[in-house]
């Protein structure tokens, strides 16, 4: 579903370029979970915007379902996005003027994949049935997080990927919500990539890479 062939990438500094990404190799199969661990300033979120086409490496190829992101348009890039990925990062992306039901149905809507059946699902799993028709700025952090899984899966991605999706909540809570995810993943199929710092996040998944100076290592921490 996701493969990285010798990708590199860096950014340039006042003291020269800074290389992020040094020779990445990453396979990803359709319907497995893979958690990528590593210290802050690693990399994790560079790879993740190059898994989703937001950025190009400068050497290497992204591919996703075999096809390479670096012989598509930007426009081409963005039409993958809306009907392949599902996209979870730290900061939500609520729309606030659209109550939750709208927020939920919006990825889904712009994919053409709209599906009462599985948006039910997806509003009583997530606990925001009561919460339909409230506005995100009604809704607590956790409920929010749940909006915003649910919205990246309405339209059942075959790739989801995920920025610390559980980073901004409490213990009890982040479980619960990482719990929901997972089933809901499994659900529909999808793909995930989940960028986490957190061993015991990473622990359920299917596999855990660390980045490390660049490089991936495959190693599974110990919670």
């Amino acid at each position: 579903m996701l493969e990285f062939r010798q990708v590199h990438k860096s950014y340039s500094t006042p003291q020269g370029p800074q290389y992020v990404l040094s020779g990445v190799d990453l396979r990803l199969a359709a319907g497995e979970s893979l958690a990528l661990m590593g210290e802050s300033g690693s990399g994790k979120s560079t790879l993740l915007h190059l898994a989703a086409g937001l950025d190009l490496p400068e050497r290497g190829e992204v591919l996703i379902g075999g096809t390479s992101l670096a012989g598509l348009s930007e426009t081409g890039r963005a039409t993958l996005r809306r009907h392949t990925l599902g996209l979870v990062f730290q900061q939500f992306h609520l729309i606030p003027s659209l109550n939750v039901a709208d927020n939920l149905l919006l990825q889904a809507r712009l994919a053409g994949r709209e599906d009462s059946r599985w948006t039910a699902r997806l509003l009583e799993r997530l606990g925001l049935v009561k919460h339909q028709h409230y506005y995100p700025e009604q809704l607590s952090g956790g409920l929010q997080q749940r909006l915003a899984i649910g919205r990246a899966l309405a339209p059942r991605p075959a790739l989801l990927l995920a920025d610390e999706p559980t980073g901004n909540l409490d213990e009890t809570t982040a479980d619960t919500v990482l719990g929901l995810l997972l089933e809901l993943v499994a659900e529909s199929g999808s793909s995930l990539l989940m960028v986490t710092h957190s061993p015991r996040v990473a622990a359920p998944l299917d596999a855990c890479l660390i980045l490390h100076h660049g490089r991936l290592l495959p190693e599974r921490p110990t919670p």
